[in-house]
């Protein structure tokens, strides 16, 4: 696990991955991006699971090749992709045809956020659901 600086408040995880498309998979991927979009509300249903307190997807085109970069903060304890769920299924079918295999991390260096949003975001993601 990459270490997490001082602004980063205890008992979160802060993280920064990337992972390149396949060749030939951009059309794909856009159907998986499409997938979670149209299913938000069963994504959104995994969270509490997950202790995700916060999750963005961004994609690039590159010199190297398109990638999709995953922003996660989530707290302890929280568990991974549970493939009996349909949604963390279809999601990990999506990422195994989609991407090559393994991520790319990023080392963070400052966290900053209002104090009532970062209360909320370490409230959440460290509660004992």
């Amino acid at each position: 696990m990459l270490e997490q600086p001082s602004s980063i408040p205890l008992g979160l995880r802060v993280e920064l991955s990337r992972a390149r498309v396949q060749s030939g998979k951009s059309d794909l991927t856009d159907e998986w991006m499409a997938m979670l979009n149209e299913r938000v509300d069963e994504c959104v249903a995994t969270l509490d699971r997950e202790k995700m307190a916060l999750e963005l997807v961004f994609r690039r085109a590159e010199d190297d090749g398109e990638w999709i970069y995953w922003v996660s903060i989530y707290g302890p304890g929280g568990a991974g992709l549970d493939e009996s769920v349909p949604i963390d299924r279809d999601h990990v079918a999506y990422g195994r045809q989609c991407k090559t295999p393994g991520w790319d991390e990023a080392t963070p260096q400052f966290f900053l956020a209002p104090e009532s949003v970062r209360n909320a975001i370490v409230s959440w993601a460290t509660s004992n659901r």
